[in-house]
């Protein structure tokens, strides 16, 4: 099986060089793009191929670039931004790509900021990721000093200036324009929509974000073709995802599979199953924010329309075991906490409803509960639902909630009912 984002990666050891990077097979795809590729070429085969946004919305990336706009009447400076400020609990994937293999992502972005005529691009970057920081201004300098970056590249007229911005580190900074924002050294804040930042973006202009995940696709779409890439996955999702699994699992991690590979199959295969003397009981299956599936769940593909028929989201990919010795309310609680910390401020339903949210959960957890809080918690599940907030932030965050008390509500009553969390002795 095909591992294009992870085959160049070697744990234990420092990413490759410059030189192997080539001698790999690196920047062929730069190459080819630049001297046979116009910049709709490019953006029309990562349309064909599928590529859908892996940071978590799945939004088709090739749809996304085209709604930039292009010729000599578009705004200009055009700017692209690689949004890696990866805070999402449970969520480790981008770390493995930007420190295991740093050309990889300065190729594709590259690529990307060709096809939608951008002249600078940055790598938002989540301020402890001090280890990929390091290594990425490596790679830019090293790719600057044989003309993958700078003024002219590979001696032809197009010119890219590619810098990495290290975050202040927020969570809120994963949302697009909040993140744009925060590089133009404002209050992280999110924007009203529209204006959307592929017209009006970074400084008001025409600017695309993407997941490092999604960037480090795109040259060996390039490379290899829509159709190859299509051929990597077993939905109709195109190519390969990196998922993760963390919990009572026997081997947590990341691997890179085939997109539409089985919840059962990363469990049980890739993590090893359950640690022994621990059961499964459910997983948040795309980080954090996203609903619970249980055990009738094991067999749905871990693609973004067979997550959501399931009533979840695929999210990042990264899942988060719950097991029969860890508490569900404690487990849900400590997620809400991040959330109601990581809240913004700027719309009343999340500042003041995610904290009552968490102050509900705690009093549960330490016996302190009473019947009318499980209505109160399926009330906030509702206000801070979607078209309620001015952001995705408050959404995700009760999604866990909500499908906790669905899966797991004897759980919460029995809390309630004996004054105790019968997790604690």
């Amino acid at each position: 099986m095909e591992r294009p984002l992870t085959k160049n990666i070697r744990p234990g050891r420092e990413p490759l060089s410059l030189k192997e990077y080539e001698k790999a097979g690196g920047y062929q795809a730069l190459r080819k793009a630049l001297k046979n590729m116009t910049p709709k070429d490019v953006l029309e085969v990562v349309k064909a191929s599928t590529l859908r946004g892996r940071g978590g919305a799945g939004f088709p990336t090739g749809m996304k670039w085209s709604f930039v706009p292009m010729g000599d009447a578009a705004p200009r400076p055009k700017y692209l931004v690689v949004n890696a400020d990866e805070m999402e609990p449970g969520t480790f994937k981008d770390r493995l790509l930007l420190e295991g293999d740093p050309h990889q992502i300065v190729e594709g972005a590259v690529l990307s900021a060709y096809a939608i005529g951008a002249e600078k691009a940055y790598i938002f970057l989540r301020r402890e990721y001090y280890l990929a920081e390091k290594l990425l201004n490596k790679a830019i300098a090293e790719a600057t000093g044989n003309n993958y970056l700078g003024n002219g590249v590979l001696g032809t007229g197009y010119n890219l200036d590619l810098r990495v911005h290290s975050s202040a580190g927020r969570y809120i900074c994963g949302e697009e324009t909040a993140l744009l924002n925060a590089l133009e050294g404002k209050r992280a804040t999110p924007r009203a929509k529209p204006p959307f930042p592929q017209v009006c973006g970074l400084w008001g202009r025409p600017t695309i974000v993407n997941n490092v995940e999604t960037i480090a696709n795109v040259p060996h779409i390039v490379n290899n073709g829509a159709e190859w890439f299509k051929s990597l996955s077993t939905s109709t999702d195109g190519g390969t995802k990196l998922y993760g699994v963390s919990g009572r699992v026997k081997r947590p991690g990341a691997w890179e599979l085939p997109m539409g590979t089985t919840v059962r199959e990363l469990l049980e295969e890739h993590a090893g199953g359950m640690r022994d003397g621990f059961a499964f009981r459910g997983v948040v299956p795309g980080g954090a924010s996203t609903d619970f599936l249980v055990a009738e769940h094991l067999n749905v593909k871990m693609d973004f329309d067979s997550v959501m028929k399931a009533g979840s989201r695929l999210g990042t990919g990264t899942m988060i075991v719950l097991d029969d010795k860890t508490c569900p309310v404690g487990f849900v609680h400590n997620l809400e906490v991040f959330f109601s910390r990581e809240s913004c401020g700027w719309c009343t339903p999340c500042r003041e409803g995610m904290p009552w949210v968490e102050k509900t959960l705690r009093a549960i957890e330490n016996g302190q509960g009473e019947p009318e809080d499980m209505g109160i918690l399926e009330q906030q599940c509702r206000l801070l639902g979607p078209g309620n907030t001015f952001c995705a932030l408050a959404p995700g965050a009760v999604e866990p909630l909500q499908s906790a008390l669905k899966y797991f509500r004897e759980d919460f009553e029995r809390h309630i009912r004996e004054k105790r969390c019968p997790w604690k002795s």
